[in-house]
């Protein structure tokens, strides 16, 4: 069946899963409104945990979480921040550029009504967002562009820490990492404050260099659960209230009285609060129940759902069947989720998974070589 994943729920921590499906389940909304233009319902009616920034986060946890064990299991060197490097982009570069020939093939024929003056060949090597936003092509890749960077980044940055500093010790070199890492996107986005032009229509956001904090706050989580594990558990259910009171301040309150500061504290409180959400969370073991299932079929196909979800669907809709009046646009939004749930386990299933599967075949076969 196309819906059976064999997946191992065993192996599975649900709570994440939850997390990583609210996550894209708050993206495809929010591009679903495409279709529903034509009848302005305000759906979905309800403030959500920002799906990209919750993405961002989560992935910075899972990131981290490997980068530890590998430098504390290993010795730190090239080689093995290399073989991490390869695992990451087995992941996530085939999908990409399967979505990116997708975008070109599109957009030159006019299937979708994109600006095809904007595609170049940075997009190759996730550096159209690098120091300034873009628009009109494959808009959806620039939160790519930022985890790809960091996914670069941060490792080599903390090797560089490592063999110049007199500790070698992991935790504190990891730490030293993660703090330039918050700190330094931030410094950027205050010294930006007053620049109107750079933070509207969600330019500071779509740019990497002042991005990468944001998943720093998760790589931070994979810090204090590694070394501080007894705080991270005795505490998770308090972190969880304070997480949820942080993130409905932020969707809820009334932030005009803060005014050009509330660009920076809202995006620091939000990835706070989003923080705070991952103990109980990474608490939370699975089962293979319906519910459970759908949940985590929902994760697992996330990372296709993220990159078809929009131009692949939603504007292709728009620009070749926008519906009319109000039931049509019900039904095609209902095919837009059918279509983006459908697709998305098709891509997972018989191009992403396989791959993946090669990787793992493959390392397994250069650990019995090197033994």
């Amino acid at each position: 069946m196309l819906f059976n994943l064999n997946l191992d729920y065993s192996k599975r921590v649900f709570g994440l899963d939850v997390l990583r499906a609210i996550a894209i389940i708050d993206v495809v909304l929010i591009h679903g409104r495409i279709v529903l233009a034509n009848i302005e319902t305000g759906f979905p009616w309800i403030r959500l945990i920002p799906g990209v920034t919750l993405f961002f986060v989560l992935s910075g946890f899972l990131i981290g979480s490997i980068l530890v064990r590998i430098f504390e299991k290993d010795k730190v060197s090239f080689p093995v921040i290399f073989n991490f490097l390869k695992r990451r982009w087995f992941r996530t570069l085939p999908n990409y550029y399967l979505i990116l020939f997708l975008n070109i093939i599109f957009v030159y024929f006019g299937i979708i009504k994109e600006d095809f003056t904007q595609f170049n060949a940075s997009f190759f090597y996730f550096s159209q967002n690098l120091f300034q936003p873009f628009h009109g092509f494959f808009w959806e890749s620039w939160s790519i562009t930022i985890e790809e960077w960091f996914y670069l980044s941060f490792p080599l940055c903390f090797a560089l820490i490592y063999f110049v500093s007199f500790s070698k010790r992991v935790k504190w070199v990891f730490l030293a990492a993660i703090i330039i890492y918050l700190s330094f996107p931030l410094i950027l986005r205050i010294h930006e404050i007053n620049n109107s032009s750079l933070w509207a229509g969600n330019k500071i956001r779509g740019t990497v260099i002042y991005c990468l904090d944001a998943i720093a706050y998760g790589i931070f989580g994979a810090f204090i659960k590694m070394y501080y594990k007894s705080i991270w558990q005795k505490y998770k259910m308090l972190f969880f209230v304070m997480g949820m009171v942080i993130i409905l301040f932020i969707l809820y309150k009334d932030k005009s009285s803060w005014g050009n500061f509330e660009k920076i504290y809202s995006p620091l409180l939000l990835n706070i609060g989003i923080l705070l959400l991952l103990p109980i969370s990474d608490s939370i073991k699975t089962s293979n129940i319906y519910l459970v299932r759908i949940v985590t079929h929902i994760s697992v196909i996330s990372y296709s759902m993220y990159l078809v979800n929009l131009a692949i669907v939603a504007e292709v809709i728009r620009d070749n069947f926008m519906p009319a009046g109000f039931f049509q646009s019900v039904v095609m939004y209902i095919i837009y989720w059918t279509i983006v749930i459908i697709l998305s386990t098709v891509i997972y299933k018989y191009y992403e998974k396989p791959l993946m599967d090669l990787r793992d075949k493959k390392l397994r076969l250069n650990r019995k070589q090197s033994n």
